[in-house]
């Protein structure tokens, strides 16, 4: 596994916009609440993510039909699609200084979305204590994926499969792609996002 970034400057992984929108209240709040249970800066990467991902449902998990993208959206409605729950991980680390970027996997899910490959998305996060990226996927945890915080050897929520097509990318982005963007805003309901879910990203098109 090689990890790259998408930029050399740092700050593009620590700053805000409208989707990881992080001087929201509510994100401040649970944030600051996070934080003052930590010992430390490696601890509270932790426990955001297991926060995220085990108290943020995956909307599909509870047959939520409404989509949320921003970080605020999601904590708002307690729910999101992989792409959105990543979008609130990076809030809530950034927050506090932490650079958090995202990342991307094309998967096949077969009967659960399309037959084709499709984009699914999760962080990539600076740990200052180990000097190191490490990727962490807070899809959500259900019989059949087992996502945990690791230092060393990943374990994301889906493994790839290259024999069938599958395709892992390394690079940790600091902005979620405009087209994850674009099918989270413009479908009106996760019923018709499923039916639309990105097969390319804007990150892989040549000039």
């Amino acid at each position: 596994m090689n990890i790259t970034l998408f930029t050399d400057d740092i700050n593009e992984y620590l700053k805000e916009d409208d989707v990881i929108d992080y001087t929201n209240e509510k994100i401040t709040e649970l944030s600051d609440l996070l934080y003052k249970k930590s010992d430390n800066e490696t601890e509270y990467i932790k426990s955001a993510y297991e926060y995220v991902r085990d108290n943020i449902s995956h909307s599909a998990d509870i047959n939520e039909d409404k989509i949320t993208c921003s970080a605020s959206e999601v904590l708002e409605n307690k729910h999101g699609i992989c792409f959105a729950k990543s979008h609130l991980l990076a809030a809530l680390l950034r927050l506090k200084g932490i650079p958090a970027g995202v990342c991307y996997q094309k998967i096949n899910f077969g009967n659960e979305t399309s037959p084709v490959l499709v984009y699914h998305g999760l962080n990539g996060v600076f740990v200052k204590e180990y000097s190191k990226w490490i990727r962490l996927d807070a899809r959500g945890n259900k019989e059949g994926i087992d996502a945990q915080f690791s230092l060393d050897t990943e374990i994301l929520a889906f493994p790839i499969r290259a024999e069938i097509g599958e395709e892992d990318d390394f690079t940790i982005y600091p902005d979620p792609d405009i087209k994850v963007i674009e099918k989270l805003r413009n479908n009106k309901t996760r019923t018709e996002l499923w039916n639309d879910l990105p097969d390319e990203l804007l990150y892989n098109k040549k000039d």
